[in-house]
């Protein structure tokens, strides 16, 4: 691609002071007939190898000033990008997918996806829903799955959907699968898709629409296997497979950076009689950086009630640190905070929060009820359907159609509870505006760059809940 469409000599009068373009550190640029003026500091803040980044080189070398024929105004919005880090608010008055293809001209998206959908700029109590992002097609959405930057990738029936950082781009694409059941992202690109009722983990490329790999478990009958649950590490990927028999169930350890060779085989049971305990494969996979652990839990309902576990296994030995088997209000979904060192739980039964410290787990360890701890023994299954998750330091959930969120109280003095623990204090609000509270029973929760993404039972579409203060 030819950089400089033509260029204007020093020596031909452009400025009525010449020495305002042989000053050693000032670059001027002829845009579309507009001149602008920056400094070399400037130019090379968008990285080597961009169009910003060769400008000054090729003024000195040619004695000249160069001429891009773009739009100036869309350039001067860019150059602000350049100078300050953010979007200058002149830049409302575009369409947020001309800026986004103007900087694609100029090699600065990154800068631009860093100015306008940073994990740095969530704020969790300001957060109301913003737009909404149709699907095609009848089916809901089955599993949601986001990146750092805020791109997101969504499962409805046998599809696909993605949607770029910018939520303006929308490409969809049809799998094998009859329903996604489990969807991860494994780069911007690149998901990783399993279902309960098809064998295999597919490693899908969404942008060239095919399946680059297929990962299987087999158990001792040599039966297919169909996906649970995956979770990830920086370097490892997690999948849980039972048998299509259902008479067994493992955690297969894939290495992301070897071609997704099976380093490891965690958690493997096969199923005799009435050992229901080893029935109950992983639904939910979690790891834990701080402890270096995998957290693994699935629950199963039986003609006792509902029971679960919930495992830490140590990935390096295979061995397995603690189990947490759950009877008595047993969770309908769990997440683990690395940042508030504590694993959170919705209790079935109570329909309300609970949480185990780390520094304080083990196999016999209680939980702390956050809400009323008399619900535990609730016939009503009021905790059916909520889900629970974590982004940075607050834990959201859901209670049929509306959204909470749980943020800890940072005290002056530490207190010691009946059980003899430091005292953790955790504050509960009502997410969103009065508009944007209820509705159907939420079913996915996500959360990526500034954003957090929102689904719901019988729905097409998924909700973006963001700032008002970040919002383009």
């Amino acid at each position: 691609m030819t950089l400089f469409l033509q260029s204007k000599s020093l020596s031909n009068g452009v400025s009525k002071n010449p020495h305002d373009f042989i000053k050693p550190n000032v670059v001027t640029i002829d845009v579309g007939g507009q001149l602008f003026q920056t400094t070399k500091q400037t130019l090379t803040l968008a990285g080597s190898n961009t169009l910003f980044s060769n400008l000054f080189n090729s003024s000195q070398q040619n004695n000249s000033i160069p001429f891009i024929d773009r739009d100036p105004e869309l350039f001067s919005i860019l150059l602000s990008l350049l100078r300050t880090g953010n979007l200058p608010s002149k830049a409302k008055s575009f369409e947020i997918q001309d800026i986004v293809f103007e900087a694609k001209f100029y090699g600065v998206e990154d800068l631009l996806v860093q100015s306008q959908s940073n994990p740095s700029q969530f704020e969790a109590f300001d957060l109301e829903k913003s737009m909404i992002l149709p699907l095609s097609g009848r089916d809901s959405p089955s599993a949601i799955a986001t990146t750092p930057f805020g791109s997101v990738h969504v499962s409805h029936g046998s599809k696909i959907t993605s949607f770029d950082w910018s939520l303006q781009r929308k490409s969809t694409i049809l799998t094998q699968f009859t329903a996604v059941d489990s969807l991860l992202a494994l780069s911007s690109n690149v998901v990783a898709a399993g279902a309960t009722d098809f064998s295999g983990l597919q490693i899908i490329d969404l942008e060239m629409g095919f399946v680059k790999k297929t990962l299987n478990w087999e158990n001792v009958t040599k039966s297919g296997s169909t996906v649970q649950a995956i979770g990830t590490s920086p370097e490892l990927l997690f999948t849980s497979f039972e048998s299509s028999r259902r008479n067994s169930n493992s955690i297969l350890v894939y290495d992301l950076n070897d071609s997704f060779k099976v380093v490891s085989e965690i958690g493997h049971n096969e199923i005799f009689g009435a050992d229901l305990d080893s029935a109950i494969p992983s639904t939910k996979l979690n790891w834990v950086s701080s402890l270096n652990l995998l957290m693994a839990s699935g629950s199963h309902s039986g003609p006792s009630g509902i029971s679960g576990n919930i495992k830490f296994w140590d990935i390096r030995s295979g061995n397995l640190v603690v189990e947490i088997k759950e009877k008595a209000d047993c969770f309908s979904d769990i997440t683990v905070s690395d940042t508030l060192s504590a694993v959170f739980k919705i209790g079935m039964n109570s329909g309300e929060v609970s949480y185990i410290d780390f520094r304080n787990i083990s196999s016999d360890t209680s939980w702390n009820c956050l809400g009323d701890s008399r619900k535990a023994m609730n016939v009503k299954k009021e905790g059916f359907g909520c889900k629970i998750e974590n982004h940075g330091n607050q834990v959201f959930c859901s209670k049929e159609g509306e959204l909470e969120l749980w943020s800890e109280v940072l005290m002056g003095s530490s207190t010691t509870s009946k059980n003899g623990e430091e005292e953790r204090i955790f504050k509960q609000n009502v997410l969103g505006r009065s508009k944007d509270i209820g509705g159907n029973r939420i079913t996915n929760l996500g959360f990526g760059g500034n954003k957090m993404f929102v689904t719901r039972k019988d729905q097409q579409c998924v909700e973006v809940w963001q700032s008002s203060v970040r919002r383009f």
